[in-house]
């Protein structure tokens, strides 16, 4: 089974024979030793050090299909290499185009990835709710915005009910996390460790919508929600929001209620907060370990992984785009 493969450490990577061959580099410049993987064990990388290649490096990555997303030290998506994109068809370019200019049929899409946000985001609250964390003012509020959205006429309407809903959503992180406080929401840069999480995780999961529309039909860049050229792939951040929920807010609970990721793990700058390579370490692996999981799919009869529903997600949006059934937001039913 192939995974993703996560590059911490400035280094050069390059083909050796049918292997990927990555060099580490200390802070001198020197290197250390050296760590191969077969290219057939890689489904994408994930770059959060400076990394030397070269063209005939990333002609092999594309051959054999791997993505390689690009993060700043500041832990910023800057960017990806992507193969060449070999499953889009015209007939879903133009049918996903279509959708965008018709204000009646983007507005429709667009309003069930955010029932599906706000859904997912209040089973997140009714979970801690019925473990003695009082959340019902904030379950008030969102279910009293929920109902809103059915009515709405205008897509920067409905991104501003999707504003409410999160900052109420994000009011509740200081009753559900212990030691740690969110103080309201703060990114471009976080001012706190929860906020950190949050960036680090919402990145994350951006990133592994993007890896799987790619391995769709759809265009990444035509998007229903968010404004297409708000940013390059911006059917990614359509789709986040339906899984950060899911994938990345239960990942921070869990990992600072069970304290695996302490203030020793964040570097605390002036009027900045970062995690440290320890931090982003544990907060990978409880990530990964919550794409691994499974549930027991209704409509499929068979257990899936958190990682597949996203695509499972990306083929329901297909679907409707082609007219052959009406997409429904992936919600949480236990």
């Amino acid at each position: 089974m192939k995974k993703t493969y996560y590059l911490f450490n400035p280094g050069r990577l390059s083909r050796k024979d049918n292997t990927l061959k990555f060099i580490p580099l200390d802070e001198n410049g020197r290197e250390g030793i050296p760590k191969f993987i077969p290219v057939e064990g890689v489904s994408d990388l994930y770059c959060f050090g400076s990394l030397d290649a070269n063209s005939a490096l990333f002609n092999f990555l594309g051959k054999a299909g791997i993505s390689i997303h690009f993060f700043d030290y500041y832990e910023h998506y800057t960017g990806s290499f992507q193969p060449k994109e070999y499953l889009l068809a015209g007939k879903m370019q133009i049918q996903q185009t279509k959708h965008y200019l018709d204000l009646e049929k983007r507005l429709k899409i667009a309003k069930k990835f955010i029932e599906g946000s706000a859904f997912n985001i209040i089973k997140n609250l009714r979970y801690y709710h019925n473990r003695n964390k009082d959340l019902e003012a904030q379950l008030v509020k969102i279910e009293e915005l929920n109902g809103k959205i059915g009515s709405t006429q205008a897509i920067l309407e409905l991104m501003g009910i999707e504003g409410n809903i999160r900052q109420t959503y994000y009011s509740a992180f200081d009753t559900i996390i212990n030691e740690h406080a969110m103080e309201g929401r703060s990114m471009r840069p976080p001012l706190n460790e929860v906020n950190a999480l949050v960036s680090f995780g919402n990145m994350l999961c951006y990133t592994q919508c993007l890896d799987q529309i790619y391995h769709t039909q759809l265009n990444p860049t035509i998007s229903f929600l968010h404004e297409p050229g708000y940013r390059r792939y911006s059917l990614a951040l359509d789709l986040a929001e339906i899984f950060k929920p899911i994938l990345v807010d239960r990942v921070i609970f869990r990992v600072l209620n069970k304290k695996e990721i302490q203030s020793k793990d964040f570097d605390i700058q002036v009027n900045r907060v970062i995690l440290k390579e320890s931090g982003k370490r544990t907060f990978i692996k409880a990530f990964e370990e919550r794409l691994a999981e499974t549930i027991a799919h209704r409509t499929l009869k068979k257990q899936v992984s958190y990682k597949h529903l996203v695509k499972l997600e990306c083929y329901k949006l297909s679907k409707h785009l082609l007219e052959m059934e009406t997409y429904q937001p992936f919600k949480i039913w236990w």
